[in-house]
This record gives structure tokens, sequence and C-alpha cells, in this order.
């Protein structure tokens, strides 16, 4: 659909409210109706619009501009760019002409020019004659074999000062260009931030099948591929390196038959023994795998990384092979983005700024970015870099496109001359269709037409290619001088919870949870916090700091353990009320960041097993139904007055010492023999002479009992605080065992008999540990137990 201008306008926007064709308004018409008042409108707002956009300070998203020799030498770097030597040759210069080995600078240019003469009409012409005039001081109107030599004097003469680059950057207001670097580019010697690197994929893609391309990657990443693993880990290595040295984006340009889509293990690795065997003779189909695997992992390393992807989709090499250099491909129309399809869709994250060689791919371009969230309009790219081109697509993407997902231009600039007479060609078209189609049409101001223009040359680039933060060793660094001095003091006070360590702790913690992990690139994204590592893991750690990161807070230990007091045994346990345990525990008080780790798992108290064991005296001994649970008991234990409980005379346990705050498996095992001592087994109360006829535990029948459930605590047992074994307490449970038992009428302790229908037990009998099997023997005897010969199945497993 043709935009608006195109045809007559019969009705009103912004106040116009004549018939008029807004083609011969702004292309110098005269319109019949009002054709002063028109055009003098139009030029107005249009050279306004325009001067505002020179004003924008610029970011050039691509070029090929070496930052080592960023601006042109002499008039020859100029001249010898591929626009004018191919439109030189197809006007009728012999390429043997152009590209004579040599041949001086000074003498190149004198043939170039001898044949500018056909090429006056076109728009490569006139970016030189800018060049010229912006820079050189030359004000004529073309470049003849009788004017050449002064300007290339002119030129050499400013070109030779080691400002001239930055001279050339500051007359095109342009602050940074985005660059075109090979994969094994070092990065090095130059300012990233003025010159911002690009890694280009190219060769990694379509010419891995070249001895010298794998050797490079071999020099450049330290990493000889031989496998799937090792070609992986070598383009890791280099977007660790790009995106380490201020890298925004990763490119690549695509021939129009190539549809990427993820190729599996088994046929990537025959693809890649293929290639490697074979090299360039490899088969087409092998070739082809391998590329498509290796652009797939891009797209990975890309989506890992945060790197938009900047696809640069139709050109077709090789079409005119006799074409002077850079002047033998062309566009192919074959090209659909419908190949893109599952790449796009597999990768959300991912920015694509896509460039399309022709303009009859750009409605489909504005289609798939109009529904896409991560397809953006990229530019006008080669073939499609001619102003009507330019015009016409630019309009339709305007019209169509969110104004956030365009940028509109790029040089694609070989040296920083051609920055400045390309841009101002876009400029001029742009401030044209923002007059014409949004001013005038329909109604925009000048201000609303003007910022949108700004949105499209600057503020875009800035968002689709955001800038990397800091190098991970000067993040480290920072936290080696403030951040550990925070975290110290946050460790220093008396609650040394990630909670309470105030805002400057929880700063300190966010640093520190990437720094202090493993980071495998400098800008990668925090990973999701790792799995609970193991208490071996635990021990070699030298600094607690991670404990209070924001991967710690997710973590389930984390959850599981924060402080003694928030701890659930603390919340749940009715006796932490009665008694503090929690506060008062040595262990509760030390901060887990201060206290060695144990060599061994440490056992805590844990109250599902001691409600077991009352469970268990209650079995073996008899006794009536617990009482039921007053409003009081309900959040704890039974409980009595002490005035009820029969007199025992029992020499007092010892305390525990301090420095062993922690439960003991051999002192609970001398607790229950100092029950059996106390009750008896029958019904008489045992006096101090009869110890030798106490029943020892070993002698006690066995009641099969369901394992209680591991303590989550146990689990981590380096990373929450024990809680401490309490003489108190186990008082007060000698004191609940005492009510279980009846008294006579002497005062003395004895047992009632077992009911005759004792009642039911939650335990698991024995049966349901040793079911039988259909023969009636168990299945947990031996072989020679239950009749089986070794290696025979009952028939119930044999059913399963």
């Amino acid at each position: 659909m043709l935009p608006s201008r195109h045809f007559p306008t019969i009705f009103s926007y912004g106040g116009l409210s004549v018939v008029w064709s807004a083609r011969h308004a702004f292309a110098g018409g005269r319109n019949q109706l009002n054709p002063e008042p028109a055009d003098a409108m139009s030029d107005k707002l249009r050279q306004t619009i325009y001067q505002a956009l020179t004003d924008i300070c610029l970011i050039d998203p691509h070029t090929h501009i070496n930052p080592h020799s960023p601006a042109s030498n002499t008039l020859a770097d100029l001249l010898g760019y591929h626009y004018y030597t191919e439109l030189a040759h197809s006007s009728g210069m012999p390429r043997e002409q152009i590209e004579e080995p040599g041949l001086s600078p000074r003498d190149k240019v004198g043939r170039l020019v001898a044949g500018l003469g056909p090429l006056e009409n076109t728009i490569q012409y006139s970016w030189l004659i800018d060049i010229c005039r912006r820079f050189f001081g030359f004000e004529g109107a073309r470049l003849t074999v009788d004017n050449w030599e002064a300007v290339y004097d002119a030129a050499e003469q400013k070109m030779q000062f080691a400002e001239w680059p930055d001279t050339v950057l500051q007359q095109s207001n342009v602050e940074a260009v985005f660059l075109t670097n090979d994969f094994d580019d070092d990065l090095a010697g130059f300012d990233s931030g003025k010159y911002i690197p690009c890694l280009r994929t190219d060769d990694l893609v379509f010419h891995l099948d070249k001895r010298e391309v794998r050797d490079r990657l071999t020099a450049c990443s330290g990493i000889e591929v031989t496998d799937l693993s090792s070609l992986r880990a070598a383009l890791e290595q280099r977007f660790e390196h790009f995106v380490g040295r201020g890298a925004r984006a990763c490119a690549i340009s695509l021939p129009p038959g190539f549809t990427p889509h993820p190729v599996a293990d088994g046929r990537a690795a025959t693809a890649l023994d293929a290639v490697l065997q074979d090299g360039m003779s490899a088969h087409d189909a092998q070739r082809d795998a391998l590329a498509r695997r290796v652009f797939w992992t891009l797209a990975e390393l890309c989506d890992h990384h945060g790197l938009p992807f900047d696809l640069m989709i139709g050109v077709n090499r090789g079409v005119y092979p006799s074409g002077v250099f850079q002047g033998q491909d062309l566009y192919d129309s074959r090209v659909s983005l419908i190949q893109y399809q599952q790449l796009f869709n597999a990768f959300p994250q991912v920015k694509f700024p896509i460039s399309v060689l022709a303009s009859v791919t750009n409605q489909e371009l504005v289609s798939y970015a109009w529904i896409f969230p991560n397809v953006i309009t990229n530019g006008h790219w080669w073939y499609s870099n001619t102003p009507s081109f330019i015009e016409r697509d630019a309009a339709a993407r305007l019209e169509a496109v969110p104004q956030t997902k365009q940028i509109g231009y790029y040089s694609d600039a070989y040296k920083l001359e051609f920055v400045a007479p390309k841009f101002d060609m876009y400029r001029r078209i742009l401030a044209k269709v923002l007059s014409e189609s949004f001013v005038i049409d329909r109604g925009w101001s000048e201000e609303d037409a003007i910022e949108l223009g700004r949105k499209v040359l600057r503020g875009n680039v800035e968002s689709i290619f955001p800038e990397r933060t800091p190098a991970a060793t000067d993040t480290l660094e920072t936290i080696d001088d403030d951040a550990l001095n925070v975290e110290d003091e946050a460790a220093d006070a008396p609650d040394s919870g990630a909670a309470d360590a105030g805002p400057a702790g929880l700063a300190a913690a966010a640093v520190l949870a990437p720094a202090l992990g493993d980071v495998s690139g400098v800008f990668m994204e925090q990973a999701p916090a790792a799995e609970e590592p193991s208490t071996e893991e635990i021990s070699n750690e030298e600094t607690p700091l991670a404990e209070e990161s924001p991967a710690a807070e997710e973590s389930p230990a984390a959850e599981e353990t924060p402080l003694a007091e928030e701890t659930p045994l603390a919340e749940e346990t009715p006796l932490a009320e009665e008694t503090p345990l929690a506060e008062e525990s040595p262990a509760a008080e030390a901060s887990p960041a201060e206290e060695p780790l144990a060599d061994e798992p440490q056992i805590v108290f844990d109250e599902q097993l001691e409600l077991a064991d009352e469970q268990d005296d209650a079995g073996l001994w008899g006794g009536s139904e617990p009482p039921a649970e007053t409003d009081e008991e309900a959040e704890g234990f039974p409980t009595a007055e002490l005035d009820d409980l029969p007199t025992v005379v029992e020499e007092p346990a010892a305390s525990q010492p301090e420095s062993q705050p922690l439960f003991d498996a051999d002192l609970e095992a001398n607790d229950e023999q100092d029950d059996a001592a106390l009750w008896g087994l029958t019904g008489e109360a045992k006096g101090d002479d009869q110890d030798d006829s106490l029943t020892l535990m070993e002698d006690l029948p066995t009641i099969a009992e369901e394992p209680a459930a591991a303590s989550p605590s146990i689990e981590t047992p380096a990373e929450e605080p024990a809680v401490a074994f309490d003489q108190e307490l186990e008082d007060a449970d000698e004191q609940d065992d005492a009510l279980l038992w009846s008294d006579d009428d002497a005062g003395e302790l004895t047992l009632e008999p077992p009911p005759a229908d004792p009642p039911e037990t939650p335990l698991p009998t024995l049966e349901e540990y040793q079911p039988l099997s259909d023969s009636g023997t168990s299945l947990l005897d031996g072989p020679e137990e239950s009749g089986m010969a070794d290696g025979e199945e009952s028939s119930e497993r044999k059913d399963d």
C-alpha cells in the first residue's frame, strides 16, 4: 500500500481542508488550489525538522571501521570504497585497471576520477562531493581531472595528523560507532566506548570447514575443536572475551537459502567429524548441518549473555565472480522471513535487529516486526540504501511498527568520513516523511515529529544495544574494599540475619552474590539459586558471606534455617515458649559464620522423635489413656501440678556442661535405664539394695517402630544452629512419665497390669514390616528359612 502522499488527499488534517496532491507539494510542484502557501509551509516545516535532527549526536550502530585506522590516510581510501570501484567497473572501466597491483594511491585516484563522469547522477557520487566540501574545503560541484589533485593534496595534509579521526567524529556530530570484529580480534589498543565491539560470526558458521578458520579459533580461544563439547567451549570463550571487552551485539550476514533450526547432538557430531576429517571436501549436507548447529549455539549464547543478534539477510555471494573486490554479491528476492520463524519463537528474549538486502523484502520485515516482540527493523542495507527505497521503506515502518522497535539508519562505512554524508541523506528523507505523513497528513505537532525522529536516530540504539556494566575484576576490587567491610559490620551485630543487616548489608549481599559464585563471563546474569550444597562443599568454603546473598535467601537451606529465633522448631514447639531454648543456647547465640563446622553431622533435638519416645514408654509399661487436652494444653504436652505427683527420690542428674550443648545419644540411653530402675517390671518398687534385679534395656521386648521423619536440619547441619540439650526439659519429661503411672495406698509406685484388649496404637505392627508370602513364610527370611533357592523370587515379586 502506497503512503497517503502519493495520491490526492480529500480530507482535512491539521487545519488543511483543500484537495491537493502531497506528492506535488513536497516534490516542488505547485498545488493549483493554493500553490504558494503549501510550498512555503512544507519547505519551512521540513527544514525545521531536518535542522532539529542534525542537532542529535549520533551513535552509528553498524560500520566496518578499523579502530586502529578509523579515518582515511589519502583520497584513495575514499575512492577505493567498493561503491565507486564497482560502479566504475560497471560503467566500463576494466577490473585490472582498477585493481592493478602496486598502483600508488595518487595514481589510483587519477584513474578513478577519469571514470567518474557516468556516476554523477548516483547518490554515491553526492556522498563523495559532500565529503570533499565538508572536510577538505572543496567548493566545486564536480570532481574532475582538472581539480582532483588540489583536493588530494588538501586531504592528505589534514589526514596526516593523529587527531584527524577525532576531528571527523566531531564535525560529523558522532559520539561512537559500532565495529565489525572478526571472532579472533583481541579487541586491544582502542577506546571501546568510542569504537564499540561487535562479534561478527560469518566465518564460524559458514567457513569452519576451512583449516585456517579452525586454527584461528584454536589460537584465540586456547581450545582445539575435536568434538561438540570442545566446539561449544571455544564459542563460549569467544563470547566471554567479547562481552568482557564491551561488545554490545553479535552479527552475521546470511544467504537467502539459510533456514536456522536446532540440530540434534548425534547429527551434529557426525557432521563435525566429517568436516574435521574432510575439510572443504566434506559433503554439502554435512557442512550445512554443522553451520546450523553453530548458528543455533550462537543464538543460545546471545540469549545467555543478553546480546542482540543482528541478522543481515538475503545476500547471495559470488553472483558476478569477475567483478571487483566486494562487487560480486547481489540480493536474492527468493528469501523469506518465514525461514526464521522457529528462531524467533525459540528465543523470545533475544533481540533480533533485521536488515534486508532488498526493498522488496521490507513489507515482510514490517509485518514480522509488527507481530514478533523480538524482531526489530534495522537500517537500510546496501542495495536498499538509496533515497527512493529509503523513503518508501522508512514511511512503511514508521506507519506500522512500534516506534521503540526501529533502528532508523546505520552507515555501513569503512572510513569515518562516510558516516556524515550517509546519515545526512537519511536525515533529509526522515524529515520529509515526518513533515508530510505525520505533521501535515496526521496533525502531529513539530515537537512530536522531532521526538519520533530522535527515537529512531539515537534513542532506540541506546535501548536496543544497552551499554555493558563494568568488568568483573573491577567489581571484585570494589567488593574487597567496601562490601566486605559492610558485611563484617553486619556479622558483628547481635543478630547477623540478612533481614536485619540494614540497607548497607543487603546492598553488600546483592553485590557479593554474583561475585563470589562461579562467574564464567564478566557480565553473565546471575544464575538462579543453586541447589543446596553438600556438607563437604560447605566445609570447603572460606567465607560465609554468600548466606546473606539473594541466592542464599532463595535456597531451601536458607528458608529452613534463617536464624535460631526464626527456625520452625522454635515457632512450632510449645516448649519453646516455656523453656527459651533458642534464646539461651550458646549454639544459637553464636553466629553460624563465626563457629567452625563440625567434622561429623550434628544430632539435634527433634520434637516428633521425642513424642514417639513417650508413646514407646507408654506401650512398654502400660497405663491409662492420656488425659484429654485442655485449651491450655492443646498447644503442648499434657501437664499436671507438681503437688499431685508421687514423691520420687532420685539423684539429680548432672547438668550438661556448657561446652557440650548438643543432644547426646549415650545420655539418652542412660536416661532410659534410669526409667527402668525407677519403675521396675514386677509391679513392686525396687529399693536401693535391689539393683541386681533391674531389667536392662537390651532385655526389653522389641517393638517395631516407624522411623521418624528425618529432621530438615539434619540434612544441612552446617547451616542450621543446633538446639542444645536442656536439663530442665528432661526433668519435666520425667515428671510427665510419672503422671502416666498410678500410685497405691502406700504411696509407692506400681505398674498397673495392661488391659485385656490394649488400646489401638498408631505404631505399626511387626506384620506390617514382615508381610508373608503365599507360602506363609516371611519375605524377610533367608533362602534356607523360606524354602526358596538362591535367585528365586516370590510370586508376589514376579507379579510386579
